[in-house]
């Protein structure tokens, strides 16, 4: 695995913490598009990336949030074009957590 690539992932401490930080999923917490028949969907957590991994989004806290596999789906897919309200909301969670919280600092850079 290369330098780019493992500080892209989140590591077992980092993902612990966003679950500890989170404790479910944020968009479940507010009833944000509850449309899946599938409760299974609602129950599996996953650690979502806000700066996609594609878009060299780090594997740090202030780049996770907990979200559960439906809208982890919705958000990733962006079928249903709620992608950018998806990643607004995010975005405004983690400032309220992280005061100096800015988006471009969630990017890996070589230099």
């Amino acid at each position: 695995m290369n330098k780019r690539t493992k500080a892209l992932q989140f590591s077992k401490e980092t993902a612990l913490k966003i679950v500890e930080r989170d404790e479910t999923c944020i968009f479940c917490k507010t009833g944000y598009h509850m449309y899946s028949k599938d409760t299974l969907a609602y129950q599996i957590q996953d650690i979502m990336h806000i700066v996609n991994k594609s878009q060299g989004g780090l594997g740090i806290e202030q780049n996770g949030a907990l979200g559960c596999r439906y809208h982890h789906h919705l958000l990733d897919n962006g079928n249903e074009g709620i992608r950018q309200e998806m990643i607004h909301t995010l975005e405004n969670y983690m400032e309220k957590l992280y005061p100096d919280w800015n988006r471009k600092n969630l990017v890996y850079k070589k230099w």
